[in-house]
């Protein structure tokens, strides 16, 4: 069985001939330029290579990491990552399936730019012969007068050949069509790519297969300006065995920020995949082996309902977005809603992410009854069937189980000082909140 005690340390795979041979077993090839000439070039000496990110939200989310661990399995094989933020394809923002984006004011985009700067810094390493650099290509566009860029850049652009990409056709047989602001974002990234190949050398670009369209637009512009032949990378887009969109739930991005989704319900994200999805994301997002994967694989195919693949997944994942303490604090919180651990011991902010989705209730400081905290909460409705639940045995205030219908809870019993988790049964909870 895969340990869940330990992160698995960041490693390619030494059981597979060469990184492209890994990166292709793991289904993160969807979509690319030469495969022959990929594989030679990446298993030769160190080349560099970019991904790019706009900062058209404060975070990133759970399709950037996708790319992250790709460019952190390519470093690891020794080659030379570019973290690209995009100070000025931000304030345009690549082209949707729907609408034209709302467009953020200078000052946003940079603080968001700031931002995606340090959690992309998280996933690379910035040490040794093949350290990572970060870019922005505010830094090459701002420089440069409307003429120059149409002069220099834009003629070596077709409008035939533009607006037969995907997505620039999807939106042109729209009824929103789409302005010549996003339809002019594929020739802005291709010239990021002929700016980092002057630079840098740089000879490859990875991001989401929808992306396709521009990440061929400076491979084009490359070879029409410098005459070389350089290569891209398409990964797939994640999706759900029943074809929904991954990392989305109710139109809501799993964010890399704990802020904007805390570690504990990123974990509970990973720990609900489907026994359909599991293995697949353990290819993509940890680092196991492929040994690893197979075992757990086997483990999905004979005692599912032991969930091994999906509790190594949640913490292997977690675990190397926002680090060990934190998932283990989440698995505490887990343990201790349902009374195996230690809920007194779980800080504020980790106790409120456990509970946040539960039924909650506030109610006045003073003298609180069980009976009254059992029908407030919502866990009985009348007086009468809390007097029962609790006959029963069925009753718990903060995993304590009260015996007594006349007991009365005083402020010694409160969670930081102002919350009550109740229980009703083995697994019905609640939040009371005393006070405002």
């Amino acid at each position: 069985m895969v340990p869940v005690t330990a992160l698995t340390p960041p490693k390619n795979d030494p059981s597979f001939a060469n990184v492209w041979q890994e990166l292709k077993w793991r289904g993160l090839v969807h979509v690319s330029t030469d495969e022959a000439e990929l594989e030679k070039l990446l298993a030769g000496e160190p080349v560099t290579y970019y991904c790019g990110f706009d900062p058209t939200a404060p975070s990133l989310h759970l399709g950037n990491l996708v790319q992250l661990l790709l460019m952190r399995r390519l470093q690891l094989a020794g080659h030379k990552p570019l973290g690209l933020v995009g100070g000025s394809t931000g304030l345009i923002g690549d082209p949707r399936q729907t609408a034209e984006r709302v467009l953020n004011t200078k000052e946003t985009v940079s603080e968001w730019v700031g931002y995606l700067q340090a959690q992309v810094q998280r996933f690379l390493s910035f040490e040794g012969e093949n350290a990572a650099r970060m870019v922005n290509n505010l830094d090459w566009t701002a420089p440069m007068s409307a003429i120059d860029f149409l002069r220099e850049i834009g003629k070596h652009f077709r409008v035939g050949t533009m607006i037969k990409k995907d997505i620039v056709a999807t939106r042109l047989n729209s009824d929103e069509g789409i302005s010549y602001t996003e339809f002019s974002y594929q020739i802005l990234q291709g010239m990021d790519y002929l700016q980092l190949f002057r630079e840098y050398n740089c000879v490859l670009q990875t991001g989401g297969s929808d992306q396709w369209g521009n990440l061929t637009s400076g491979t084009e512009l490359i070879r029409k300006v410098e005459a070389k032949s350089v290569h891209a990378i398409g990964t797939p887009l994640i999706t759900n065995s029943d074809g929904t969109k991954f990392g989305k739930s109710e139109g809501n991005a799993v964010w890399l920020d704990p802020a904007m989704t805390s570690p504990y319900e990123f974990y509970q994200f990973w720990l609900n995949t489907s026994d359909a999805d599991v293995v697949g994301r353990l290819k993509v997002f940890t680092f196991l082996t492929r040994a690893q994967i197979e075992e757990l694989q086997q483990a999905v195919a004979e005692r599912a309902y032991a969930r091994e693949a999906q509790r190594t997944l949640a913490y292997e994942v977690t675990s190397f977005v926002h680090g060990v303490e934190a998932t283990d604090k989440v698995i505490a919180a887990s343990a201790a809603l349902f009374g195996q651990g230690d809920l007194a011991g779980l800080d504020e902010v980790t106790l409120a992410a456990a509970t946040r989705e539960l039924p909650a209730a506030t109610v006045a400081p003073g003298q609180l009854g069980i009976i009254e905290l059992l029908v407030a909460s919502g866990l009985a409705k009348t007086n009468s069937a809390a007097r029962r639940t609790v006959a029963e045995g069925g009753a718990y205030v903060n995993n304590e189980k009260v015996t007594d219908p006349e007991a009365v809870i005083d402020d010694t019993r409160l969670l930081h000082g102002r919350f009550l988790l109740m229980r009703r049964g083995k697994r019905t909870l609640a939040m009371v909140q005393v006070g405002a």
